[in-house]
């Protein structure tokens, strides 16, 4: 005969493993210079893409200008990945050769 009482159930434990969470490594997107996009037109992707102030936007527009690339944001890879379409599509758009290219940090 049991010595259970009839309203207890056998009961297991489990045990789960906690994953140790990484964060996912970041990309740079860079911005390329060329000769025929403009200035307003990669502001303009400055802050509408990347969210730029107007401020930033236009320091970035210069070093692309000045130095011939720029970072225009870092992400992970997913995310610039998405960013580096999402300019590419509206350069197409906008008949400009305006080229990103994405870097690891």
């Amino acid at each position: 005969m049991s010595t259970k009482n009839g309203n207890q159930q056998d009961q297991e434990t489990v045990v789960r493993e906690r994953q140790e969470l990484r964060r996912p490594p970041l990309y740079k997107v860079l911005l390329h210079n060329d000769d025929y996009t403009t200035m307003d037109f990669v502001v303009m992707v400055l802050t509408m893409i990347f969210h730029h102030p107007q401020e930033s936007a236009n320091r970035v527009m210069m070093q692309v200008h000045r130095e011939g690339v720029g970072v225009a944001g870092i992400f992970p890879r997913d995310v610039a990945e998405t960013k580096i379409a999402m300019v590419h599509g509206l350069a197409r758009k906008h008949e400009y050769p305006l080229k990103c290219s994405i870097e690891r940090e």
